[in-house]
Protein backbone atom coordinates (compact mmCIF):
# COMPACT_ATOMS: atom_id res chain seq x y z
CA UNK A 1 0.00 0.00 0.00
CA UNK A 2 1.18 3.57 -0.60
CA UNK A 3 -0.03 7.14 -0.28
CA UNK A 4 0.77 10.25 -2.30
CA UNK A 5 0.52 13.79 -0.92
CA UNK A 6 1.38 17.05 -2.66
CA UNK A 7 2.94 19.54 -0.26
CA UNK A 8 3.96 23.14 -0.94
CA UNK A 9 7.56 22.33 -1.90
CA UNK A 10 7.54 18.58 -2.60
CA UNK A 11 5.57 15.44 -3.32
CA UNK A 12 5.53 12.87 -0.50
CA UNK A 13 5.10 9.16 -1.22
CA UNK A 14 4.75 6.80 1.76
CA UNK A 15 5.27 3.08 1.22
CA UNK A 16 3.54 0.94 3.84
CA UNK A 17 4.74 -2.64 4.31
CA UNK A 18 1.47 -4.56 4.44
CA UNK A 19 2.83 -7.98 3.51
CA UNK A 20 3.35 -10.97 5.77
CA UNK A 21 5.21 -10.50 9.07
CA UNK A 22 7.86 -9.47 9.92
CA UNK A 23 6.91 -6.05 8.62
CA UNK A 24 9.36 -3.22 7.93
CA UNK A 25 8.82 0.39 8.96
CA UNK A 26 7.14 2.76 6.48
CA UNK A 27 9.40 4.33 3.84
CA UNK A 28 8.78 8.02 3.11
CA UNK A 29 10.04 9.48 -0.16
CA UNK A 30 10.15 13.26 -0.51
CA UNK A 31 10.50 14.47 -4.11
CA UNK A 32 11.86 18.01 -4.20
CA UNK A 33 12.84 19.93 -7.34
CA UNK A 34 16.57 19.41 -6.74
CA UNK A 35 16.77 16.09 -4.85
CA UNK A 36 14.95 13.07 -3.45
CA UNK A 37 15.07 12.01 0.20
CA UNK A 38 14.23 8.53 1.44
CA UNK A 39 13.39 8.22 5.15
CA UNK A 40 12.75 5.20 7.37
CA UNK A 41 12.43 4.94 11.14
CA UNK A 42 15.16 2.83 12.79
CA UNK A 43 13.67 1.30 15.94
CA UNK A 44 17.10 0.10 17.16
CA UNK A 45 18.38 3.69 17.29
CA UNK A 46 14.97 5.34 17.86
CA UNK A 47 15.58 7.81 15.00
CA UNK A 48 14.73 8.49 11.39
CA UNK A 49 17.39 7.46 8.88
CA UNK A 50 17.60 9.69 5.79
CA UNK A 51 19.29 9.13 2.43
CA UNK A 52 19.47 12.00 -0.09
CA UNK A 53 19.75 11.29 -3.81
CA UNK A 54 20.57 13.86 -6.47
CA UNK A 55 18.38 13.87 -9.56
CA UNK A 56 21.32 12.29 -11.45
CA UNK A 57 21.52 9.46 -8.91
CA UNK A 58 17.77 8.92 -9.19
CA UNK A 59 18.08 8.71 -12.99
CA UNK A 60 20.87 6.14 -12.59
CA UNK A 61 18.83 4.12 -10.09
CA UNK A 62 15.86 4.06 -12.46
CA UNK A 63 18.09 2.76 -15.28
CA UNK A 64 19.84 0.23 -13.01
CA UNK A 65 16.58 -1.48 -12.11
CA UNK A 66 16.25 -2.61 -15.74
CA UNK A 67 19.85 -3.56 -16.57
CA UNK A 68 21.91 -6.73 -16.02
CA UNK A 69 24.93 -6.88 -13.72
CA UNK A 70 27.79 -4.61 -14.83
CA UNK A 71 29.22 -1.09 -14.72
CA UNK A 72 27.50 1.65 -16.68
CA UNK A 73 27.74 5.37 -17.51
CA UNK A 74 24.58 6.99 -18.84
CA UNK A 75 24.76 9.74 -21.42
CA UNK A 76 23.69 13.11 -20.01
CA UNK A 77 20.14 14.10 -20.83
CA UNK A 78 19.15 17.47 -22.19
CA UNK A 79 16.91 19.54 -19.92
CA UNK A 80 13.24 19.48 -20.88
CA UNK A 81 10.93 22.45 -20.96
CA UNK A 82 7.95 22.12 -18.65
Amino acid sequence: MFTIEHEFDCTVVTLVDDGPAPLQEDVVINAFEECITVEQYDARLDEMRVVTLSMSQLRDLKAALNLPEGSYVLAPTAPTKG
